[in-house]
């Protein structure tokens, strides 16, 4: 076991040059909190922020729900210093956000769920904090016209920071708990955020709310406190913990206008293997987490949900997605990997493995079989 807890020293903030340079031990929420009376944030944002490391981050190339407007962590940092398993130590890419000399190792091991090298130090590309911030939550009779709208709003020029999608089994979770915060005849559920100067927050608002006036839509609400807007999506993770003794948590990504097809026939596949599923996620990117309920002491439930999870992957790739957004591979879906990557490929990336890692004492059976 390698733990770098006591990593945890913010080297450098250069404000000039927007850079923070970090250990890997730093929580993500401190680098916001360093950074934020300068005017600037980090924009990967995973919902575990006051507990999760930038080494964590970077391990996973997290994201989180500003993703849709600003990226994945791939896209916010300009070099790591790194150590190999071999003892090497590495420094990958530039203290600039233009550099094109020699190979984007940064990007190889952003990702790479610590089975390449240990990261030792980041240096983090930071954005300017959006001067004001508005949202929407919309409500719908059904997850088609909820679907259909978030591919209207997603076509638009002036999309949003942040769209999350909540399905009738989200919903009715908070309903039975905080009955206050949901409609009675809601089945579905957008959470729209837009960021900008205060003249272009108005028509951002006016476009995307068009964009949800379709068939189906039960109502929309305009919102510009952040806590209210959010309030509903907070209160699910932790009704998730209580109505299972156990969940099979993905986060697949489909083309956003392939949602529609997607969250239909994944009820059906569902129904099929009679699992009860709960979902929800950032809908901008086409990332889903979808949670498959099951009581692990049934072993026909944990055969059936196999079986479920086969053909959602199946699904996800037909529809020219991707297995995980963000939470990586790790062992639970290694298994799964040569659904989305050939032989050929698979290949190269073992010998990458070998490279960096020999003796395979990083994260070892990690990613690959």
């Amino acid at each position: 076991m390698l733990s770098l807890e006591r990593m945890v020293k913010i080297l450098s903030i250069d404000p000039g040059n927007r850079v923070i340079v970090s250990e890997p031990g730093v929580l993500n929420q401190e680098i916001q909190d360093a950074v934020k009376p300068y005017g600037f944030f980090w924009p990967p944002d995973p919902s575990s922020a006051n507990f999760s490391s930038i080494g964590g981050n970077l391990a996973t190339s997290a994201g989180g729900p500003h993703a849709v407007k600003y990226g994945t962590t791939r896209d916010h940092v300009l070099g790591i210093k790194a150590v190999t398993a071999t003892g090497s130590i590495l420094k990958t890419g530039c203290y600039t956000t233009k550099g094109v000399v020699g190979y984007d190792l940064t990007r190889l091991l952003i990702g790479s769920e610590g089975t390449l090298a240990v990261i030792t130090e980041a240096t983090l590309k930071l954005t300017p904090l959006p001067k004001h911030q508005s949202g929407l939550v919309a409500y719908f009779q059904d997850t088609n016209s909820c679907a259909k709208a978030i591919v209207a709003i997603m076509s638009l020029p002036q999309g949003p920071s942040a769209l999350e999608f909540l399905d009738k089994h989200s919903l009715n979770l908070i309903r039975n708990r905080f009955s206050e915060l949901i409609p009675t005849k809601a089945n579905t559920m957008l959470i729209i955020e837009v960021d900008g100067s205060e003249n272009e927050l108005p028509e951002t608002i006016a476009t995307i709310k068009s964009s949800c006036n379709i068939d189906g839509i039960l109502s929309i609400e305009h919102s510009t406190n952040p806590h209210d807007l959010w309030k509903a999506r907070k209160a699910l993770s932790p009704l998730l913990r209580e109505i299972a003794p156990k969940k099979i948590n993905e986060d697949v990504v489909v083309p956003v206008n392939s949602l529609p097809k997607f969250l239909d026939d994944l009820d059906k596949i569902c129904t099929k293997f009679q699992i009860a599923n709960v979902n929800f996620g950032h809908a901008g990117n086409g990332n889903i987490h979808v949670n498959l309920l099951i009581d692990p002491n049934k072993s026909d439930e944990n055969s059936r949900a196999e079986a479920c999870l086969d053909e959602i992957f199946d699904l996800v790739i037909a529809l020219k997605g991707t297995l995980s957004g963000e939470h990586g591979i790790g062992r639970e879906k290694r298994a799964f990997i040569y659904k989305e990557i050939d032989d050929p490929t698979l290949a190269i990336m073992k010998s990458i493995k070998n490279l960096f890692d020999p003796n395979h004492i990083l994260n070892p059976g990690k990613i690959f079989l």
